[in-house]
């Protein structure tokens, strides 16, 4: 069985919303990546192409402008398609988890890994609707798992927080400090 009739078939461009978006937003950072690319790396004289410190780089760089100028030229030809503000919405809701995850990062040395794991796995459970007190338990449950994995298991060395030197000196102190 053919899965392709014609010639035309097997090139068809099948299209989303974002796509001019994405190929515009692409083709702005390759061809930025390629100016900046003098910037970052050096052609060495006496040195053979292949071996240039430059030189993959600027391949590399270079396929990916290309690309991303006819990626582009594809979606400015290719028919409109109605939902790209939809499309680049549902993009955009994905940073809300990035900006969360620098929250983590920011509050950790602060209060402990320990105290900001469970506050942020039982916000973020409570951010996507899990609003009872089993799923709030679960997440401080799996919060805990990660730290003793993490730093009692693993031997991961994660600064401890700030509040901890608040605590009394002593076995307790070094314990939480070390281990939590």
């Amino acid at each position: 069985m053919r899965r392709f009739q014609t010639f035309q078939d097997l090139f068809k461009r099948y299209r989303r919303p974002g796509d001019l978006v994405f190929a515009s937003l692409f083709c702005l950072f390759a061809v930025f990546l390629l100016v900046m690319l003098p910037y970052e790396t050096q052609w060495v004289k006496r040195t053979k192409l292949f071996a240039q410190p430059a030189f993959w780089p600027a391949v590399s760089v270079g396929a990916m402008a290309l690309f991303g100028v006819l990626h582009l030229l594809g979606a400015l030809a290719s028919e409109r398609i109605p939902g790209r503000g939809a499309e680049v919405l549902a993009w955009l809701k994905s940073v809300e988890y990035a900006l969360w995850f620098m929250a983590y990062v920011a509050v950790v040395p602060i209060v402990g890994y320990l105290a900001g794991s469970i506050l942020f796995a039982c916000v973020l459970a409570w951010r996507l609707g899990y609003r009872s007190a089993r799923w709030l338990l679960t997440a401080a449950g799996f919060a805990v798992v990660v730290v003793v994995v993490f730093k009692g298991l693993l031997q991961v060395k994660i600064p401890a927080g700030q509040v901890y030197e608040l605590l009394p000196s002593g076995a307790l102190r070094t314990f939480l400090m070390t281990y939590l």
